[in-house]
């Protein structure tokens, strides 16, 4: 059966921290869909932590705090858990793009 080995791909990313919504919608280019996802927020103890719906080539998908919002290849952006984007990806210089 033929092998293959993925190409050497450097991409963009941000890490969503569940507060950072912001930030992400400036990564993206847009403002996303959020869902609150805890209720501390409501008695004041807390900033709401949330989760966010991106649009993905495959459809809708959410991520939650910790995931890594990346950019693919041909600008889309998609969420990645963080244990995934461990194995896949690590940093580089901006000088080594």
């Amino acid at each position: 059966m033929p092998m293959f080995r993925g190409k050497p791909v450097v991409v963009e990313a941000v890490r969503f921290n569940g507060l950072n919504a912001a930030e992400i919608d400036d990564f993206v280019g847009k403002k996303l869909e959020r869902d609150i996802i805890d209720t501390a927020w409501k008695a004041g103890a807390a900033p709401p932590v949330m989760r966010l719906v991106i649009s993905t080539l495959e459809g809708d998908m959410t991520a939650s705090p910790g995931d890594w919002i990346i950019k693919g290849l041909k600008g889309e952006f998609y969420p990645c858990k963080p244990d995934i984007f461990e194995q896949k990806y690590e940093p580089v210089e901006s000088k080594e793009v």
